[in-house]
Parts: structure tokens; C-alpha cells; sequence
């Protein structure tokens, strides 16, 4: 068993070459260089379905989240506590970000596995949260040091992105309602059988594994301007305002985020991330408070399936 470090700007990715050794050693190593880095890539162990993923993960000695419940990206099950990486078209990135951080509870670790690994590109590249936020300037610091806001527009059956129903996997607005009082949301039904909903989350937060501050939020991630242009120009032609569009963020005063600010944010991102090329039965984990992660746009066919922790 062998180890390497693939660093880009301030981010570490260990890659974990198993070499045929006993898989309780292979979590022992890769236990230690998550501690260390936050991240590490699997490689070797071989795993050919959802099946043998979700085997692995427990032998991990993790227990499985298996509810994707108030999440904003579609994704489907494909085996119990394993579903489909968020479904985008392949010709578009998907910017990083720290895993369902707009909630009041969020997965500690998440695991990826490749089960088929494209033709070109299709990378899960990740980026340091703490590298990241040492790259902004101390005045895009403390704005987002005061929190963001993420709001949603949910439609009740019809309608642009997803469902209510869809989102909290229930028809029953009662089971709804208390799902949101219990993580302290706002939310209001609307006429139409539509639902808003308002939270109010920290950008940076402490992160447990170092005790220092770190970037974690999906601020960029959830602004329009996140959107491809083609993608972007016709979304908005089909709303009056922003505040028909599924989602989208505000400063924790309501204003709304400034290009600059923006800019600033999406820079450290390239600066910071690494991407290590799939190969067929690779696990990576990444410490989910610790680690941003996205994918990169591919072409042929790609399989990557998650587990969160």
C-alpha cells in the first residue's frame, strides 16, 4: 500500500494506492490522510456497482444517510443510501461547493465512486475551504462572514426546477412544514400550491477537523450568474422577477451579491481546486466541511454514484 499527494494552490488530494492490501488497513491509512488533507482518493479496491459500493462505505464504518430530503439538485436512489451524482448535462461544469451547506444539518463525510469513467474530462475536482477563504480579500471576507441567504421557489406539481413534493419526498405539507420549523426556515404557501422558502445560514464556519474558519456555503453555486449564458438568458425570460427563479441568495442584509464579490470568490476557486482524472472503481471521500468539490463537463458516458455520511 502506497500513498501520494497531488497539490494544486492550496488544496492536497492523497491518492491511496491499495496494492492488494486488507481492506481494515486501507481505512486506517485513508482515515489518517483525511484527518491530514481532507480529502483522499481510493484506488484499487476494485468496486463494480452500487452494490459493492454501499459495502464498502459501511466497512468504512459509516452509516449511510438514506434521504436526499430538502435537497435542490435532482438526483435519484440506485441502491439503499446510494444515489446518482446531481443529474446535469454533461457539456456543463458544476461549480464547487460544500454539500447541502444551505441546510440547518449537512452530511459530515461524502463518498464518490466511479463506475464508469468518461471519455474526456468529467473530473471530481476539490478545493480547500480554508485555502480558498485566505484568498479573499478581508472585504469579501466579512460580508460573507455575516451569512448568506438562500431562498427557494418550490412549485406544487408544474413548473420551473423542482417540486416541493420532489424536494422533501412527501405530498404531505403537514410532514413539510415541520421539516422546516425543526431546521428553522421561513416559509410561506403560495396561491398556486408553491412554496417559499428563506434561510438565513453562516458563509464561514469553524471547521472541526483543524478548529480554524473555513469557507462553507453555496453562495455562488445558488446566483443566477452561476448559470450557463444560454441556460441563464432563458431562465430569466420566463420569470418577472428574481423571485420566481427556483433559487437564489442574498447578503444576510438582502442585497443582492455583488459581481465583484463574485468574481473575487470564482477565482480562488480555479486557483485553489485539483482534479484528478476518474479511473473505473476509484472512492474518493472528502471531509465535507473541510473540502469544496464540483465536476468538470465530459463527453461518452459517465457513472459516478455517492453515499453521504
Amino acid at each position: 500500500m502506497r500513498d501520494e499527494r497531488r497539490t494544486t494552490g492550496g488544496t492536497t488530494l492523497a491518492v491511496l494506492h491499495t496494492d492488494g492490501a486488507p481492506f481494515d488497513a486501507v481505512r486506517a491509512r485513508a482515515d489518517q490522510l483525511i484527518d491530514e488533507h481532507g480529502a483522499v482518493l481510493v484506488r484499487g479496491l476494485g468496486i463494480a456497482d452500487p452494490a459493492a459500493f454501499h459495502t464498502a462505505v459501511t466497512r468504512f464504518g459509516e452509516t449511510l444517510i438514506g434521504s436526499y430530503r430538502g435537497g435542490n439538485t435532482p438526483r435519484a436512489t440506485v441502491f439503499d443510501g446510494v444515489f446518482t451524482s446531481t443529474e446535469y448535462p454533461a457539456r456543463y461544469d458544476i461549480s464547487l461547493h460544500n454539500e447541502m451547506s444551505y441546510a440547518q444539518r449537512w452530511p459530515t463525510r461524502l463518498y464518490f465512486c466511479c463506475l464508469d469513467a468518461p471519455d474526456t474530462g468529467g473530473a471530481t475536482p476539490v478545493c480547500d475551504g480554508e485555502a480558498l477563504l485566505g484568498a479573499l480579500s478581508p472585504e469579501v471576507r466579512a460580508r460573507f462572514a455575516r451569512g448568506v441567504v438562500y431562498h427557494q421557489h418550490l412549485h406544487g406539481g408544474a413548473g420551473l426546477g423542482k417540486s416541493w413534493q420532489d424536494t422533501f419526498e412527501t405530498d404531505d405539507a403537514e410532514v413539510v412544514e415541520k421539516f422546516l420549523a425543526d431546521s428553522g426556515a421561513e416559509y410561506a404557501w403560495t396561491p398556486d400550491g408553491g412554496l417559499r422558502v428563506r434561510q438565513h445560514r453562516p458563509g464561514l464556519r469553524t471547521n472541526p477537523r483543524t478548529g480554524r474558519e473555513t469557507w462553507f456555503n453555496q453562495a455562488d453555486q445558488w446566483h443566477p450568474s452561476n448559470l450557463p449564458d444560454e441556460e441563464g438568458e432563458t431562465l430569466l425570460s420566463l420569470v418577472d422577477s428574481v423571485d420566481e427563479l427556483p433559487h437564489w441568495v442574498t447578503y444576510a442584509d438582502g442585497e443582492p451579491l455583488s459581481d465583484a464579490d463574485l468574481a473575487e470568490v470564482r477565482a480562488a476557486h480555479r486557483a485553489h481546486q485539483h482534479a484528478e482524472p476518474w479511473q473505473e472503481g476509484d472512492i474518493m471521500i472528502v471531509d465535507n466541511m473541510s473540502v469544496l468539490h464540483g465536476r468538470q463537463s465530459f463527453t461518452g458516458t459517465r457513472k459516478v454514484v455517492v453515499s453521504m455520511t
